[in-house]
């Protein structure tokens, strides 16, 4: 099982640019495809962005084109989402997240965007 720590949230206002990164310890990193998941106040978990495990394969919603890019770097076990143009609707605890057999989870880092 792997153990997954977010960072880079904040408080950033309308048109801002964030970059939050995932940091994994235990497992094998690099055997694992990644996923960004967000979940706003009163709304349920939703799917943000994907990256396979060498980086080769990039999925994102159709919320997150254009403006969102996942990226990885195996070598210091990190997969970042790089946020810009923020609006409002951006609000969200943002969570990381591991395909390695057990459905690991961060602990979320919030992200706030003020008009």
């Amino acid at each position: 099982q792997v153990q997954l720590v977010e960072s880079g949230g904040g408080l950033v206002q309308v048109g801002g640019s964030l970059r939050l990164a995932c940091a994994a310890s235990g497992g094998t990193f690099s055997s694992y495809d990644m996923f960004w998941y967000r979940q706003a106040p009163g709304k349920e978990r939703e799917f943000v962005a994907a990256i396979g495990a060498n980086g080769g394969k990039l999925v994102y919603a159709d919320s997150a084109k254009g403006r969102f890019t996942i990226s990885r770097d195996n070598a210091k076990n990190t997969v970042w989402l790089q946020i810009h143009s923020l609006t409002p609707e951006d609000t969200a605890i943002y969570y990381c997240n591991a395909a390695d057999g057990f459905d690991s989870w961060g602990q979320g880092t919030q992200v706030t965007v003020s008009s």
